[in-house]
């Protein structure tokens, strides 16, 4: 089956025949029916989506994929004690592309997996739900968008706070005008991450199909550079995103939802580095395996509004800004974002809270409530009306395509050391809402906090680069547009958007 790609499944009679059916089909003729469902990946945010489809009566897992045979054999069990019939266990996805008990699939894979299930799903007439962030370079978003629309299928992106309940009330508030003219917010994760580990040359799980685990991405030798294999490949730019393309996702999704932002950035600058971790390790030698920022700050700019983005991977206790640990408070994690309006501030403090403030920092409303994203998804297979869903594969385009630009600008300008004089002269001159100065000072601050030599270790001045938003291409940097897609080995070629 390791040879069976998207393109030999279409080529067979029995296959295109399958595509046209399961792509006319109508849902909810019954009200007895149920959405045969494929988990595709079931680690640690898979077990989610299984919960999810679990406790919903209208829908039925009848498949898992994972090509660790460990966590598949384990999920198998959970789910047939539970919903009380063994789903099929499979270790290739493509596998449950010419299975017709299988609606739609619902994916939890590594990134660079994600945009190529969603695709190869719709071509085959399946719904999808795609974790965020819905790609691994702006190319696969692309592509998504179109197979979508194409071949009228739901794809739902789990950028789950479009469902929350506290976060839909605010941003109505929000474009009610709560907090008066609105045209900048900032995004933060402020998210302890400790070291992945030093390089090294560490086996591949023994029950784990690495080729398979590898799919569109280079097939290097079948060893990993990372001491914990699963999920430390966010931090390697093979697999994952950073932080910016994992969390990020999530806050610049309510960014741009509340801004009413229905493209991309026009201009983009990051600067950052992946940093600390000697200190953290009292090593000067020590190299972590990672080679994604956990330092990172973006600017976007939208012509008339702007979007910040701001990564911190090391001790997040003091934020080094009174405001900030007022809004989400001294210690721990601060994850949200932030609306600055003529009158007051909106933020978003967790999934389920968000907070209204005037200009003195008096509370003025609260929002509360969750929501349920995964049975938006089901409202929309069987409704057939992408108008019911809350995450579109064009929202999640948008929203993981920031991640990507902000991304290629660091890392066209990570060998780009620079003192915090040189940076300060040119994220000064940067178009921006922001006071680029003060978030670059208190950037800074909380790295010396950590222990950071900046003059030994200084950060990486980014590219400033200018995007095309409608024919997403870069009109400024032509060696930055390669990096908009990637090399995919054979068998695993993710389509573009004019070849779904």
């Amino acid at each position: 089956m390791t040879q069976l790609n998207r393109r030999h499944f279409l080529g067979t009679s029995a296959g295109a025949a399958l595509a046209l059916s399961a792509s006319s089909r109508v849902w909810a003729q019954s009200p007895n029916e149920k959405l045969g469902v494929a988990i595709i990946g079931t680690g640690g945010r898979g077990q989610s989506h299984m919960s999810a489809f679990l406790q919903d009566p209208r829908s039925e897992i009848r498949a898992i994929v994972d090509v660790d045979e460990t966590h598949a054999a384990r999920s198998a069990d959970a789910i047939e004690k539970q919903q009380g019939k063994r789903p099929l266990v499979l270790a290739d996805m493509r596998r449950v592309l010419d299975d017709p008990s299988i609606d739609a699939i619902s994916t939890a894979t590594p990134n660079h997996w994600h945009a190529l299930c969603g695709v190869w799903a719709m071509q085959a007439g399946k719904d999808a739900y795609i974790e965020k962030p819905i790609s691994h370079n702006i190319a696969e978003g692309s592509a998504l968008v179109a197979a979508a629309k194409k071949y009228k299928r739901i794809c739902q992106v789990g950028t789950q706070c479009r469902s929350s309940a506290a976060v839909r009330d605010a941003v109505e508030f929000l474009n009610n005008g709560g907090i008066g003219e609105v045209k900048f917010a900032r995004g933060l994760c402020y998210k302890r991450r400790k070291s992945i580990g030093p390089l090294g040359d560490y086996p591949i799980p023994a029950a784990v199909d690495f080729n398979l685990w590898s799919g569109p991405a280079p097939y290097t030798d079948p060893r990993s550079t990372r001491e914990r294999f699963h999920y430390d490949w966010h931090w390697q730019r093979l697999y994952g995103n950073g932080d910016l393309g994992n969390q990020g996702p999530h806050q610049t999704d309510i960014a741009r939802w509340g801004l009413g932002i229905e493209e991309h950035p026009r201009n983009i600058i990051s600067y950052g580095g992946r940093l600390g971790y000697k200190a953290e390790r009292k090593d000067p030698n020590y190299v972590d395996a990672g080679d994604t920022a956990n330092t990172e700050v973006t600017i976007y700019d939208y012509g008339d509004k702007t979007i910040v983005f701001e990564t911190r991977g090391l001790d997040v206790d003091n934020s080094a800004d009174e405001q900030i640990n007022q809004m989400f408070g001294p210690k721990g994690n601060k994850v949200g974002v932030i609306f600055y309006g003529s009158d007051g501030y909106l933020v978003q403090k967790t999934y389920s809270e968000c907070v209204a403030y005037d200009k003195d920092m008096n509370v003025i409303k609260e929002f509360k409530g969750g929501g349920d994203h995964f049975g938006n998804f089901l409202d929309a297979c069987y409704s057939r009306d992408p108008s019911d869903q809350f995450a579109t594969a064009r929202d999640g385009h948008l929203s993981a395509g920031m991640s990507h630009l902000g991304n290629i600008s660091y890392y066209l300008g990570e060998e780009n050391k620079v003192s915090v004089d040189e940076l300060e002269s040119v994220i000064s001159k940067v178009k921006s809402r922001d006071d680029n100065g003060e978030t670059l000072a208190r950037t800074v601050r909380h790295l010396r906090d950590n222990g950071v030599d900046l003059e030994r270790y200084p950060l990486s001045l980014g590219v400033q680069l200018a995007f095309d938003p409608k024919r997403e291409v870069f009109t400024n940097a032509p060696q930055a547009n390669p990096m908009l897609t990637r090399e995919y080995r054979k068998g695993f070629e993710c389509p573009t958007a004019d070849a779904v």
